[in-house]
């Protein structure tokens, strides 16, 4: 597992280091200013021309300091001082006079005749941006784009995106690499933030364990290594150690759901997998996922709410050990009996999804029935309509939306997009960095319900399950990429792949 901060965050990591644990603060930045350089040296010569854009906080000392340890190992550097060498903190003028002394090409932004660099340091500001980039300081980011460097390295973050939300300020750097300081920042997780930092090289520069301890930050993300903590399948075991899993999905000639959903829960480990379903749909899935069972009502059944319908119904969910409600059912007027039997009869866990989703946004009262056991696993659509919000806005405010959503309820929210977030009942925050986009296609949703419910089998409480499937499912998509390309990725595919990501 790994933390994310978010630039408030960073902030207080960086002062309880220098105030309460007594590393100076020039220490720091020599450090970081170091793991810059050496970045840079990576990917240039010493004949590239290199320009260090800097601003007058702490982020651009840094930046300052790079340029003098990269003239000091003979490249060519030009550092452009946007807002002059005479204010700003402490600790800039301290690196200005330095590289004055070390003799580093020190020039305003206005001595600049705009041409081309080979590489463009970014350290013109830092974590603390929060407010749109306007005046001087625009048209000096119009200029360097402008310019058309061939690799940018940024300095912590790109200039422009917001530490916390990945959001444009207006105008912004987009980065080939991202060197950035002690922990990830949270707007490098975030679209487009994540699309503008390019690939995030994370340097120790010497912040101790209990600078972040002591915040208790809530946000983090999942790593490969983190799959060692899956669940292992004992030898002494039986069908019945590892849980039952009830998909309530399908409509009249809608099967695929119910099938990914079931393929997925038994690919990820559940023991047993029922599909409860209309009965047009039995033959189909008895064909097709044979080591399913099949259990099947009739609509008009559901609809009318007959006792024979409920008892029906009761009993598989006394049977199951988690349950996925809404894949396929449709829109039909006996999916809301449906859904509502199955929330007032449940007492194990939900992975409420889809079509499930689609009949609380139309009969909100349905939120009476939610409990801490329930998953919802909205897409930006779908939580559009449960909030009322417009995707626009939810798309700005993921974490925000996410988080607010779960804590209303007391549930868990896992609010599907290019970055997934999972508002977790415990309170943590995952943001996954699995997955990709060849995985926006039909269905992949309904086997990501599935991994989830066949976690929960496996015995995982429901934020981890959450997290955890998350993170399985966009593993199994970056797999199925790399032997289908872009384009050609089914969702049946995610689940026969799931196998390899443990």
């Amino acid at each position: 597992m790994r933390y994310l901060v978010t630039g408030g965050q960073m902030k207080q990591v960086d002062r309880y280091t220098i105030e309460n644990i007594g590393i100076p603060s020039l220490v720091l930045m020599e450090r970081a200013a170091l793991a810059v350089t050496e970045e840079v040296m990576k990917q240039g010569q010493k004949t590239d021309r290199i320009w260090i854009l800097c601003g007058n906080g702490n982020n651009g000392a840094d930046g300052v300091a790079a340029a003098r340890m990269l003239h000091l190992k003979g490249y060519m550097v030009f550092v452009l001082l946007a807002a002059g060498r005479d204010k700003g903190s402490s600790e800039y003028l301290t690196q200005v006079s330095i590289a004055e002394r070390t003799g580093v090409n020190l020039a305003g932004f206005s001595d600049l005749i705009p041409g081309s660099c080979d590489i463009l340091i970014d350290a013109l500001f830092g974590v603390g941006l929060d407010r749109e980039i306007l005046g001087r300081y625009r048209e000096i980011l119009e200029t360097i784009l402008r310019c058309r460097p061939k690799f940018t390295v940024a300095v912590d973050i790109p200039s422009g995106i917001h530490s916390d939300t990945g959001q444009i300020m207006g105008i912004a750097l987009k980065a080939d690499i991202t060197v950035t300081f002690g922990y990830e920042k949270l707007g490098t997780m975030l679209y487009p933030g994540k699309e503008y930092s390019g690939k995030v090289l994370v340097a120790d520069i010497g912040f101790p364990g209990e600078s972040l301890e002591r915040l208790k930050t809530e946000y983090f993300t999942l790593d490969p290594e983190d799959g060692k903590q899956l669940p292992k399948r004992p030898a002494y075991s039986n069908k019945g150690s590892f849980g039952k899993v009830l998909i309530v999905a399908g409509s009249k000639n809608m099967s695929g759901a119910a099938y990914l959903s079931a393929l997925a829960a038994y690919r990820t480990g559940a023991g047993l997998v029922k599909i409860f379903t209309v009965e047009e749909n039995r033959t189909i899935l008895q064909t097709g996922l044979p080591e399913a069972i099949i259990t099947t009502y009739e609509a008009e059944e559901a609809e009318a709410g007959t006792e024979g319908f409920k008892k029906l119904l009761v009993k598989q969910c006394e049977w199951a050990t988690a349950i996925v409600l809404g894949p396929g059912l449709g829109q039909e007027a006996y999916v809301r009996n449906l859904v509502e039997e199955v929330l007032a009869n449940a007492y194990v866990p939900i992975v409420l999804d889809a079509d499930g989703l689609g009949t609380i946004a139309s009969n909100p009262e349905l939120t009476s029935y939610f409990t801490e056991n329930i998953i919802v696993t909205p897409h930006l659509g779908e939580m559009a309509r449960l909030t009322g919000s417009a995707v626009e806005t939810i798309q700005k405010q993921l974490v925000t939306t996410a988080r607010e959503y779960a804590d209303r309820f007391g549930i868990t929210c896992v609010l599907k997009d290019a970055v997934t977030i999972g508002a977790l009942k415990d309170q943590r925050t995952y943001v996954n960095g699995s997955g990709n986009s060849a995985m926006a296609k039909a269905g992949s949703g309904d086997v990501l319900t599935g991994i989830i419910a066949g976690l929960l089998a496996l015995g995982l409480e429901e934020s981890d399950a959450a997290a955890f499937g998350v993170w399985l499912h966009g593993r199994a998509g970056d797999m199925v990429k790399e032997k289908q390309g872009d384009h050609s990725l089914l969702a049946r595919e995610l689940a026969e792949e799931i196998h390899l990501v443990r």
